[in-house]
């Protein structure tokens, strides 16, 4: 059984015990934790103080031979990476490293088509717009310290933005928590690149700061890191952001930040009705479900509703 929690840990915990649903006997046999230990994860209001240092593995000495083996031959088989760096010890250890680095060098699908499930999936991202911005005092901000926080989700292509102070952690999550809120759910999955508050891609693998852990922790959440130079893998909001420049800043003028995210706010609406219109017209019968948003997405709910699911 493990000790002290880590902070990913107790993250984790929670996203498969609110968001999947997975019972607590279940995710202590899944995490190799105690029961009493995932209770008290789940009851718990903040992240843990201590975070776990992760043990060593037999793997870390042949990573970077199973690196080079994979970078020239992305498809070579566990087995004969094994038989190449003289591997002695059992295959599954090493069968799972290799799982976890073969995505890295494998070539992207180019007809591939990606399909979302309502609920499941949001991409976040900063949009710098190319605006000058008074704040005061006869100070102006330049386009590089002019961060819009945007999100938009998978399924029903619900856009959110709103102008931040700064990139630093404090003002970032909490614009990050005033867009989830106004959702009213939380996506399983967020989706981000490689920003300094969020975390990076490292290793193969996500690797998220302190400050992201306790955050998605709260959230019941899962966030993902892109690989580095991968745009596509964030299309949804690279394309928000184009339209964006192309469509909501021509022609306007902004007094300072407040009248910047005003005039977000009161576009975005505008949008919003648009693209609800433009769905109810292709759904057979013509309009949505009675009781349901036409752009709807699950999750775990923010809101007090009769169900924490819709």
């Amino acid at each position: 059984m493990k000790g002290v929690l880590s902070v990913e840990d107790w993250a984790e915990i929670r996203r498969l015990y609110r968001a999947e649903q997975i019972p607590i006997k279940a995710i202590a046999r899944l995490l190799g934790i105690s029961r009493n230990t995932v209770r008290a994860a789940i009851a718990s209001d903040g992240p843990p103080k201590y975070v776990r240092k992760a043990a060593g593995s037999v793997v870390d000495g042949f990573e970077p031979r199973i690196r080079e083996l994979l970078q020239a031959y992305p498809a070579m088989p566990a087995t004969v990476i094994a038989e190449r760096i003289g591997w002695d010890r059992g295959l599954t250890v090493l069968k799972d490293r290799v799982r976890e680095l073969r995505p890295v060098y494998l070539p992207p699908d180019p007809a591939s088509r990606t399909s979302y499930v309502a609920g499941e999936i949001a991409q976040c991202d900063l949009w710098f717009p190319p605006v000058e911005l008074p704040v005061g005092f006869g100070q102006v901000r330049r386009p590089a310290q002019l961060p819009v926080l945007t999100m938009v989700t998978g399924y029903s292509r619900w856009l959110s933005a709103v102008l931040i102070p700064s990139r630093k952690a404090e003002d970032l999550f909490a614009g990050w928590w005033q867009l989830i809120a106004g959702l009213g759910a939380v996506p399983r999955v967020l989706v981000w690149d490689g920003e300094g508050a969020i975390g990076r891609w490292r290793g193969g693998r996500t690797e998220l700061t302190g400050q992201c852990q306790a955050f998605r922790g709260t959230l019941a959440a899962k966030v993902v890191v892109c690989k580095p130079a991968d745009p596509e893998a964030k299309g949804l909001v690279e394309r928000v952001h184009d339209y964006l420049e192309r469509s909501f800043l021509p022609g306007r003028s902004f007094d300072g930040p407040a009248d910047f995210n005003v005039q977000l706010g009161a576009w975005i609406a505008v949008s919003r009705r648009c693209w609800r219109c433009r769905r109810s017209r292709r759904r057979p019968g013509g309009g949505p479900r009675r009781g349901w948003p036409a752009t709807t997405t699950s999750g775990w709910t923010l809101t007090t509703t009769p169900s924490t699911r819709r």
